[in-house]
C-alpha cells in the first residue's frame, strides 16, 4: 500500500470488507447501520479511492457492478496507523505513548509481558542468533 493515510470512513469500509469478504459497493453501503448510513455515492467514491490507494482490488464485474476485495489485511492497516502515530511523537518518543496507555488502564501486565517477549525475539534476530 502506498504511503497515503486512511480516513475514518475508509477504515470503516475496509472493516466491512474484512468481515464480509469480496462484495459490491451496494453490499458495503447496506452494511452500515440505517440511521446515519452514508449515501451509495459516498461509499462508491470511498471504494474507488481505496482501490487507487491499493487497499482494495476489483476481482470481478457482474453486470454494472464491480466486486471488490481487501488487498491489505487488518493487521497491515493497524500497523500503518501505529507507525503514523509514532511518527507524530518523533523517533525514540514512544515512551510518551506507553505512559499514556499505562495511565489510562489500556495497557495490562499481560500486554507488557507479551511486548517483552516480542522485544527479546526482535533483539535476538538483530544479533544474528
Amino acid at each position: 500500500m502506498a504511503s497515503t493515510r486512511l480516513t475514518k470512513l475508509e477504515l470503516k469500509v475496509l472493516e466491512a470488507f474484512w468481515q464480509r469478504g469480496a462484495c459490491a459497493v451496494r453490499e458495503i453501503q447496506e452494511s452500515f447501520p440505517e440511521p446515519g448510513r452514508p449515501a451509495y455515492t459516498t461509499i462508491q467514491t470511498t471504494v474507488y479511492r481505496l482501490e487507487r490507494k491499493k487497499a482494495l482490488r476489483c476481482v470481478k464485474r457482474i453486470g454494472n457492478a464491480n466486486v471488490f476485495e481487501a488487498a491489505i489485511t487488518r493487521e497491515q492497516a493497524q500497523r500503518k496507523l501505529i507507525d503514523e502515530l509514532l511518527a507524530l511523537f518523533g523517533r525514540g518518543r514512544a515512551k510518551i505513548l506507553m505512559a499514556h496507555l499505562v495511565e489510562s488502564g489500556e495497557l495490562t501486565l499481560a500486554d507488557i509481558k507479551e511486548a517483552e517477549k516480542a522485544l527479546k525475539k526482535s533483539s535476538e534476530k538483530g544479533s544474528g542468533q
